[in-house]
């Protein structure tokens, strides 16, 4: 009797260590009770990173329990303990750096340079090879109207040849609903998964910073935040003209001053940069009605990846008899990060370019606790797509 009776209790206590718990937290601004978009949170235990969505949500599964590390370039970082998780909605807020006036950094380099120098050295230090887990989510509309989706689970293999960053891609799971208008299918700005990883491991948005004519182009101002003292922030603005061909950028870089590492890159086109160009009207032609890139990247016990990226961009396509106005939504997120090559065969390796005309894939509800939780707004967009 006694045998069985700690049998039982072995078989009680493994099933409750060993269950999944899923939690849901939402992290908003202690000042203004909004929602905090874009917080990085980090399990400790499992290294698996999440982001918050436009709710301020993030929904994750794990075995046992862990500590969760916040942190944003907005807001100042926070732990919150695996112990006070213990509510349907746990509900946390982040204290603003916005609250305190910048400095200006007086440096006698000048800024375009600290960019060059901060290009290469971040390029040199981002871990590759590496392997990146990766959810990939893509929202197309046309004429206003949202016609396609597509989101899927990703492994990236990274690896250098001559120099270049290439990527192997193994496709875990996946989903598409929609259809796509075959006069813009060609033209659609979505993800080049082949390329994509190329692009932010070595910072082609950084380009017109770098070029010897773009540059003069920008005015710079270098500036650091008085509860941020380890980061300074570099804004690069396109210098006002009342007509021009060149559609610039506004730009942010967020860089780690000691270690000259970049964290964080946005680009948006500004609205007084798209009134100064003039525009096209020929068959075929495009106009850029809104463009957003942000980037960012984690450093963390000596790695250096990239976490996320957001690509929104809003353009008109003149297609003969009519303009069709087009818009493309892209996140990505990695959700585990490891310096060890996975193995595989040739026949598991994914070779197209975009998810476009992968075959659905579904085998869990991935979605729900991929890193990036979708909001009732969007949930409600998919499944009016996929009906």
């Amino acid at each position: 009797m006694k045998k069985i009776l700690v049998l039982f209790q072995f078989i009680l206590c493994f099933t409750v260590f060993s269950q999944t718990n899923e939690k849901k937290v939402i992290l908003l601004d202690v000042d203004t009770n909004q929602p905090v978009d874009g917080a990085v949170v980090l399990v400790l235990k499992t290294k698996q990173v999440l982001m918050t969505n436009t709710e301020g949500t993030v929904v994750f599964e794990l075995k046992g329990g862990s500590n969760l590390k916040v942190t944003h370039s907005s807001y100042l970082p926070i732990i919150i303990k695996w112990a006070s998780l213990n509510q349907e909605e746990n509900i946390f807020y982040l204290k603003s750096k916005l609250n305190t006036l910048d400095d200006i950094v007086i440096t006698s380099k000048n800024p375009h340079e600290i960019v060059k120098d901060l290009v290469e050295n971040s390029t040199k230090t981002l871990n590759v090879p590496a392997r990146l887990k990766v959810y990939s989510r893509e929202f197309f509309k046309l004429n206003g109207d949202y016609t396609y989706f597509n989101d899927g689970l990703i492994n990236f293999q990274l690896y250098k040849e001559q120099k270049k960053v290439k990527s192997i891609l193994l496709l875990e799971q996946n989903r598409s609903f929609g259809l796509v208008d075959d006069l813009v299918f060609s033209d659609l700005l979505g993800y080049n998964l082949n390329s994509m990883m190329e692009k932010y491991y070595v910072f082609s948005v950084l380009r017109p910073l770098l070029d010897e004519k773009i540059r003069k182009k920008y005015t710079f101002v270098v500036k650091v935040n008085a509860l941020n003292e380890g980061y300074n922030d570099i804004i690069a603005t396109p210098i006002p003209v009342d007509k021009t061909t060149d559609l610039l950028d506004d730009f942010k870089i967020v860089y780690d001053v000691k270690r000259k590492l970049i964290i964080e890159i946005t680009a948006v086109i500004s609205p007084e940069a798209l009134v100064a160009v003039d525009e096209k009207t020929a068959k075929g032609a495009k106009n850029i009605i809104r463009s957003k890139f942000k980037t960012n990247y984690r450093l963390d016990l000596g790695n250096y990846y990239l976490v996320s990226s957001n690509e929104e961009i809003n353009y008109s396509v003149n297609v003969g008899n009519e303009i069709k106005n087009i818009e493309i939504l892209n996140n990505l997120i990695t959700t585990n990060f490891n310096i060890q090559n996975f193995t595989y065969n040739d026949s598991q390796v994914f070779k197209d370019k975009t998810l476009f005309n992968a075959k659905n894939s579904i085998l869990t509800d991935y979605w729900n606790f991929s890193g990036l939780t979708p909001t009732a707004k969007e949930l409600e967009i998919i499944n009016k797509i996929s009906n």
